[in-house]
């Protein structure tokens, strides 16, 4: 083992460890599961006090994922101090108001699984306008929610319309149990007011995390009753453009930082609150998270010990840098735990290495050499059927691909100095796992604008993103990726959607000079 590998495997133990000191020092009631429930502000800020505020969350059995040990996972703190439209507001610990909407019944000496009732709060983010929400002893009602079953295979629906799919909730669809007496038991959980500030709208027209939250209703122990209980810690997502690799992305983002902002110890289950069909890039929910299940595919009323709403994909940075300056680069998780910087941030990094891992691929590659080859991974679009409104042809970013896949695999064959190894990225009859693998192993990274490129969330540290940028598609979705993954980006602009081949053929002999070939 090198000098180098023995520093990074030392530095994260060194990480890991502290992070299990901080984390268990910070939540001390953790294995023993009788106390009071009550907050101490002084000891950690309000909205993550010590573990007696979150007695309530730990679930009797645990049989949930656990999180992978990652290289670039850095501590997720939820400090109240964290600069308004920093990187790590914009990626991570940016949630850091706390509203409790209903506060946990105080009961002395009450079992965690069983005792006292229902809760819910919010945490707020002032840099995304988004909100995570989570709560406990919180009930769905299947048959209050209008949309399709979700979850079909995909021919077997073919027309259906979108409308059809999201959700429509009565009020409710959701409840949460409130002592035997309550004076609320029967209002609504949130006002107007409330879901105006912290639930906003912005330019999403239909806004179905905010209108679940609006649908849910307190309810009285003795009324509290439920065909199935979920005792482990429940994501519930609402999907729009599921079949899309770009906004699912977004969405793998957002439930993943819920999943840390909450605090959970282990990766949670999920629940499709939408009625879309089936699709490939299911894979890698299920990979990445502990179980999948469709709010409709449940026969009763469905009891969550503990539940978390995932804020859409739409309100994640992801999808905001498209529309908002959000300036901030990558760099490695060890230079941030030593040297903070407000404009740097490792968390797109860490969650590309949390895809890779839910995977089994391995975070710690070998690089290539002039000795063992390098890969150029050409990203192709191919013709599929997405969803079933999709008419099974996509629109082309490229008009003469095979012709420049041609020229490059012509190139590669001549190219004496060094090996290098051309992959067809036939991403449509791969599977996720070989999508993701095919990704991490190149040294360049080409294509024409396109969802498939978001895979560059998982690439290795050391890749080169070459796009070709037709006129009609001028978007900085790959730049910005490349920007905060902090790798390198080469566009070529097009002045319509042919590229010269001679011209690819130049700019991947620059990128080459610069790995030595």
């Amino acid at each position: 083992m090198n000098t180098k590998s023995l520093k990074l495997l030392v530095f994260l133990f060194i990480l890991n460890s502290i992070t299990l000191y901080l984390y268990f020092s910070s939540h001390p009631d953790y294995f023993r599961r009788h106390r009071t429930t009550q907050d101490t502000p002084h000891s950690l800020p309000q909205f993550h006090s010590s573990f007696s505020d979150r007695t309530h969350l730990v679930s009797l059995s645990n049989s949930n994922k656990p999180w992978p040990i990652l290289p670039s996972y850095l501590p997720w703190s939820l400090t109240p101090n964290t600069p308004f439209r920093s990187c790590e507001a914009y990626f991570g610990n940016g949630f850091t108001r706390r509203v409790d909407l209903l506060k946990p019944s105080p009961q002395i000496n009450r079992k965690v699984s069983n005792g006292g009732g229902g809760w819910f709060r919010c945490f707020y983010s002032q840099t995304l306008r988004s909100s995570i929400c989570e709560g406990g002893k919180m009930r769905m009602h299947p048959d209050k929610i209008k949309m399709s079953t979700g979850g079909e295979v995909l021919e077997s629906v073919i027309g259906r319309g979108e409308e059809e799919e999201l959700p429509e909730f009565e009020f409710g669809a959701f409840d949460l149990e409130v002592g035997e007496k309550s004076k609320s038991d029967g209002k609504k959980l949130a006002s107007e007011d409330f879901l105006n500030e912290y639930m906003q709208k912005g330019e999403i027209s239909r806004h179905t995390m905010r209108d679940l939250i609006d649908s849910i209703q307190l309810v009285g122990a003795n009324e509290f009753e439920c065909s199935e209980w979920i005792e482990e810690p429940t994501l519930l997502i609402t999907r729009f453009e599921y079949a899309n690799m770009f906004h699912t992305v977004t969405d793998w983002y957002s439930a993943y930082v819920s999943s840390r902002v909450t605090g959970l110890p282990n990766r949670p289950q999920l629940v499709f609150v939408d009625g879309h069909c089936m699709t490939q890039l299911e894979e890698t929910w299920k990979a990445v998270f502990s179980g999948l299940r469709y709010a409709k595919n449940f026969s009763g009323p469905v009891c969550f010990r503990h539940a978390i709403l995932s804020p859409l994909g739409y309100e994640t940075a992801m999808f905001k840098g498209l529309s908002e300056n959000i300036d901030c680069y990558g760099a490695y998780a060890h230079d941030l735990w030593q040297k903070p910087d407000d404009k740097k941030t490792a968390r797109i990094s860490e969650f590309g290495e949390m895809i890779r891992a839910a995977f089994a691929l391995p975070l710690h590659k070998q690089q290539h050499s002039s000795k063992s080859g390098y890969n150029v991974l050409f990203v192709r679009r191919e013709d599929y059927l997405a969803h079933p409104r999709h008419g099974g042809k996509v629109q082309s970013r490229l008009s003469n691909e095979q012709q420049v896949f041609d020229a490059i695999k012509n190139w590669s064959l001549s190219h004496a100095e060094c090996k290098i190894n051309v992959v067809n990225g036939l991403f449509g009859h791969m599977a996720m796992k070989e999508q993701v693998r095919a990704i991490q192993d190149a040294s360049v990274i080409v294509g024409a604008h396109g969802a498939g490129l978001t895979h560059i969330v998982s690439a290795s540290p050391e890749a080169e993103i070459l796009e070709m940028v037709a006129s009609e598609f001028r978007r900085p979705h790959f730049a910005l990726i490349s920007q905060w993954r902090g790798l390198n980006y080469h566009p070529i602009y097009l002045s319509g959607s042919h590229a010269t081949p001679s011209l690819v053929i130049h700019k991947l002999r620059g990128i080459f000079k610069t790995l030595g070939c």
